[in-house]
């Protein structure tokens, strides 16, 4: 319990902290879904803006071939006339009059025939404010302001002064609007602001005018919606509560038809090219320096126009969802990702982070895209992220330190492979006591007493450390858990920590080679000129108690206790009895019997000796000696003959 219910606190905390950043709009984060927005358009690609856009680009070609920028008004007067004669419905022109120039007359004589230019207006921010006596400006404001009390609320957007046309310009055009572009705190143009207020009077954006002309509509037909959006006869446009509408933008630089002015000055240009549509006169030359940072890259001010024109037309404006809704995105997602989370390992962690930050990527990439509608991703990707990382820390930092208890528990007792699995595998080790099965192998050095009065103290540890050292290395070799030395006496057992179906089969292989390795170090502590050591060897199988023992905090065993472990003691005592150097009770043959029918164990014979009642057991048990034969051969069983039982009082 305790082991998921610390995780699942942790995420529920970390999913509450990125809640409140939310609500509070915590600045890092905001940075971040702005750059998640801008990421959204890069990987999307190009949408090419309506056809009913043009961009009448004053490029480098055209600069190389009219004259250096600026150009004189009447060139500017040769491109209106041009293409209102192709049939230009409305013409937009990007570009400040606000100084008297020669030849002005042919620019203000060229928009009074074209009846369908618009001339563009800045607003100020900075300074005090600044009245302007200039009645024609004041015509081009909205008209009709609807819930106006809303300005209580949010005030719009104030400018203290302005930059007009010359009059001649402004009474000459069909309408003015402004052309401001407030970039966010990261220098890019998100937003166009569809209304201004100066001098007590809201402007819209020349844009909306370009939109307003396109359709037909007098200023009458646009009605600005306080803090709600702007509408345009049936059209209505949503803004944010200060009359900015976030801008859809189709592509790239480029992505809006631009046509060279220097090739509408064509008398061969095809004017289907013109007719009809909207077209915005404006550089696009890299030497004029009127580009902007925008989401899809740097793009000319009049590209952006363009985008925000077409998106208008298309009815394709994009809602930002509401914090509230933002914050329930991220409480709920939170949630659910570390129910999932707390249940499954790290390396599957990881993968299941990277598939649910990508699946909420894709939903919300799809809702921007297919349903203009903005879903934060800042917020509820970094909390899965967070939670992901922080659970795995703290699995780590807590797995480290029972791996470093396991470790330090059984290294002494198993192979180093056995204390991997149990820590990979921490269920596999109850540090309790528990009852299983296993099989118990003791060994004794026979004689050892005598051998220690006829050898120096020195003579005795050195032959006795190589012995138990060599019967160590066999026991880990076959995946036995040493339970302890007890002096000359080695006590090992197969089934625990890790079960072992096979734990009888793998203590019988593992006594045959200890037996074997004791044969040959016999003949070399012969040939050295040492007294050999030979040893006997009991085993026994059942169920026994196995786990930590001893006082905690002072000293504690991972050892088995049970009558079982006493049976074997018994049986190992009595290869004196039956100068046999193995012994196995018939638990331990009848574990044995299903390897050996099904030919998995070979080159073995138990040949039965006895029943006997050991010390402190009243039921007789069968015993077999075992002894090897030859490699591959069928395993031969010599049954005990049931005659009167043999009862021990020693060990």
């Amino acid at each position: 319990m305790r082991k998921t219910l610390i995780p699942l606190l942790i995420g529920i905390a970390i999913t509450l902290l990125f809640s409140f950043l939310a609500l509070i709009k915590f600045v890092p984060f905001e940075r971040l879904e702005l750059l998640i927005y801008d990421v959204r358009y890069h990987l999307h690609g190009a949408n090419p803006t309506l056809k009913d856009v043009v961009i009448a680009g004053i490029d480098d070609r055209s600069i190389e071939k009219l004259g250096r920028w600026p150009w004189d008004r009447g060139k500017i007067a040769l491109i209106i006339d041009r293409l209102k004669e192709m049939g230009a419905k409305v013409i937009a022109v990007d570009i400040i009059f606000s100084e008297p120039w020669r030849d002005d007359d042919l620019l203000v004589q060229s928009m009074k025939r074209a009846k369908n230019v618009i001339v563009p207006v800045v607003f100020d921010f900075k300074g005090e404010k600044a009245k302007i006596n200039d009645e024609t400006l004041y015509n081009n404001s909205f008209p009709m302001i609807k819930s106006s009390d809303n300005f209580n609320i949010f005030p719009p957007i104030s400018a203290n002064k302005i930059l007009t046309p010359l009059k001649k310009f402004s009474l000459s055009a069909e309408s003015m609007g402004h052309i401001n572009m407030i970039p966010d705190k990261d220098g890019v143009l998100r937003w166009e602001i569809l209304g201004i207020e100066f001098d007590g009077e809201i402007f819209p954006a020349m844009t909306l005018q370009a939109v307003r002309m396109f359709l037909g509509l007098p200023m009458e037909g646009m009605i600005l919606r306080a803090a709600e959006g702007v509408e345009l006869g049936d059209l209505f446009i949503p803004t944010d509560f200060w009359h900015r509408m976030l801008i859809r933008y189709y592509g790239p630089s480029g992505t809006t038809k631009t046509i060279s002015v220097l090739d509408i000055m064509d008398k061969g240009f095809d004017p289907s090219n013109i007719k009809d549509k909207i077209v915005l006169i404006g550089a696009t030359a890299v030497g004029i320096y009127d580009l902007r940072v925008t989401p899809v890259g740097i793009m000319p001010g009049v590209e952006k126009h363009a985008n925000v024109i077409s998106s208008i037309l298309r009815r394709d404006f994009v809602f930002k969802i509401t914090n509230l809704t933002n914050i329930l995105i991220v409480f709920v997602t939170g949630l659910f990702f570390t129910a999932i989370i707390i249940r499954v390992r790290a390396v599957l962690g990881a993968v299941i982070s990277v598939v649910f930050v990508a699946a909420l990527y894709w939903v919300t990439n799809y809702f921007f895209f297919e349903k203009n509608l903005w879903i934060d991703l800042s917020y509820s990707g970094s909390n899965i992220l967070i939670i992901y990382f922080a659970l795995t820390s703290y699995r780590y930092a807590t797995e480290e330190r029972y791996a470093k208890r396991i470790r330090g528990m059984f290294s002494s007792y198993v192979t180093e492979k056995v204390v991997n699995e149990l820590i990979k595998n921490p269920n596999l080790a109850k540090l309790g006591g528990e009852r299983r099965e296993i099989t118990v192998m003791f060994s004794d050095v026979r004689g050892f007493t005598t051998f220690s009065e006829r050898h120096e103290p020195e003579q005795v540890v050195t032959i006795l450390n190589e012995y138990l050292g060599e019967m160590t290395h066999i026991i880990f070799e076959w995946d036995g858990t040493l339970d302890k030395f007890v002096g000359d006496e080695i006590v090992a057992f197969w089934g625990a920590p890790i079960p072992q179906e096979n734990h009888a089969e793998l203590a019988v292989l593992c006594t045959l080679h200890m037996a074997k390795r004791l044969s040959e170090l016999h003949t070399k502590w012969i040939s050295e000129g040492k007294d050999p050591l030979r040893a006997g060897f009991g085993l026994n199988t059942g169920e026994v108690i196995v786990g930590n023992i001893g006082a905690e905090g002072k000293k504690m065993d991972y050892t088995v206790i049970g009558d079982n472990v006493n049976l074997g003691a018994r049986v190992e005592g009595l290869t004196r009895k039956y100068d046999a150097d193995i012994i196995i009770t018939e638990s331990t043959l009848n574990a044995l019997r299903k390897p050996i029918s099904e030919g998995r164990l070979k080159g073995i014979k138990f040949e039965g000796l006895d029943m006997v009642a050991v010390k402190g057991k009243a039921k007789p048990v069968a015993i077999y000696k075992v002894e090897p034969i030859g490699d591959g051969e069928e395993c031969i069983i010599v049954e005990c003959e049931v005659k009167d039982v043999r009862t021990m009082t020693e060990k």
